[in-house]
């Protein structure tokens, strides 16, 4: 038995049910009922009409006893290295106390700050060496090679 789908519906047509539309270009649609043909000569949408399987399919009506429910993964974080620094100086890192991190803050502060004293001290030493000015007209290199302008 071979059974048939409606164009309009998508309901099922029994044989010898329904009716047979063959357009002018040879194309053949089927129609389980009136109502379906009139919709479709009247060139509506089955998508916008509620009861037709379009639709139903559009909008997912009734499908979720068909499709089980879908899983979703869970995350799964991952630690990296990040340049300049790997996972176990990341992690020693972390596992400081907060005594040590201040410790070595003000370690690093105290050096920053002898190392600026110094090379202040070594610009004070430093006498302004610069030979003597020329006084004189200036001349641009294109002047010096020969070119246009300048005069």
């Amino acid at each position: 038995m071979k059974v048939e789908i409606d164009i309009f519906s998508g309901y099922r047509i029994y044989p010898s049910k329904g009716k047979l539309f063959v357009r002018g270009d040879n194309k053949i649609f089927r129609f389980s009922t009136g109502k379906t043909e009139s919709l479709f000569l009247q060139r509506k949408n089955p998508r916008k009409i509620a009861w037709t399987q379009v639709f139903r399919r559009m909008h997912k009506k009734g499908i979720t006893e068909e499709v089980a429910k879908k899983r979703s993964r869970k995350t799964v974080k991952h630690q990296r290295g990040i340049v300049g620094a790997d996972l176990a100086a990341i992690a020693a890192r972390r596992n400081q106390t907060a005594q040590v991190r201040a410790l070595q803050r003000t370690t690093a502060i105290q050096k920053a700050k002898a190392e600026k004293k110094a090379k202040e001290d070594k610009k004070e030493k430093k006498p302004a060496t610069r030979g003597p000015a020329v006084t004189g007209p200036r001349i641009s290199k294109q002047q010096m090679k020969g070119g246009k302008g300048g005069r």
